[in-house]
C-alpha cells in the first residue's frame, strides 16, 4: 500500500464512535468527517459482519496506506474489530486530492511523499467526494452535472481536527459539513 491515499470508512455503532476518534488520533489521523447513518441489509448480512440494526457512526478519513497498515493491526488487536458487532472499516484508493494545503490539511502530518496523480485503471465508474460548508452544495452539484455527473448524494457530517483548518487552508471552517458524492 506505501505512500498511497485511501478513504478510510468505518461503520460502528453511535455510541462507539467516541472511542474509534479517541483510538484513530493514536496514529495521527486527526481529520475525521462524522456522520450518523442506519443500516438497511437483511439480518442475514447483518449477522454476517457482526452488526445489529442499530444507529450507526460513520467516519471518514484520509490516510496512507502506511499508516492503514498500522491502523488494521491496532482495530484487531485493541478495538477488537473482528469480535461481531464491533463495527467495520475498510478503505478505498484515492486518485487525487485538489490542493497542496487540502492535502496536507486531510493527511494531517501522516507521512507522505506526493507523487503524480494516478489513473485508476479498468474502473467504469469514478466517485468524486467534497468536501465543502455547509450552504454550498448547490454550487457543487451545478458544476459536477455540467461535467455530466449523473447524480449526487449530499451527507451532512460533522468533523473533528478542524482546529489546524486555518493554518492550512487560510479560512476558518464550520465544524458541521456537507459531503458531495458524484459519479
Amino acid at each position: 500500500m506505501g505512500d498511497n491515499l485511501y478513504w478510510m470508512i468505518t461503520i460502528t455503532d453511535r455510541n462507539q464512535s467516541q472511542k474509534f476518534l479517541s483510538f484513530y488520533k493514536t496514529y495521527g489521523i486527526e481529520v475525521v468527517l462524522s456522520t450518523l447513518g442506519k443500516g438497511t441489509a437483511a439480518s442475514e448480512i447483518l449477522n454476517d459482519f457482526g452488526l445489529e440494526a442499530t444507529q450507526k457512526a460513520v467516519l471518514l478519513s484520509v490516510v496512507t496506506g502506511k499508516v492503514w497498515s498500522a491502523v488494521q493491526k491496532g482495530l484487531q488487536t485493541i478495538m477488537l474489530i473482528d469480535i461481531p458487532g464491533t463495527g467495520i472499516a475498510f478503505t478505498m484508493p484515492l486518485s487525487s486530492i485538489g490542493g497542496k494545503r487540502q492535502l496536507e490539511f486531510l493527511t494531517n502530518g501522516q507521512p507522505f511523499q506526493k507523487g503524480e496523480e494516478s489513473v485508476l485503471k479498468d474502473t467504469k465508474y469514478e466517485l468524486l467526494v467534497v468536501i465543502a460548508n455547509q450552504g454550498y452544495t448547490e454550487q457543487i452539484m451545478a458544476a459536477a452535472r455540467r461535467e455530466n455527473a449523473g447524480g449526487g448524494t449530499v451527507i451532512h457530517a460533522k468533523g473533528t481536527g478542524m482546529e489546524g483548518a486555518e493554518k492550512f487552508l487560510g479560512v476558518s471552517l464550520a465544524v458541521k459539513k456537507s459531503l458531495c458524492s458524484s459519479s
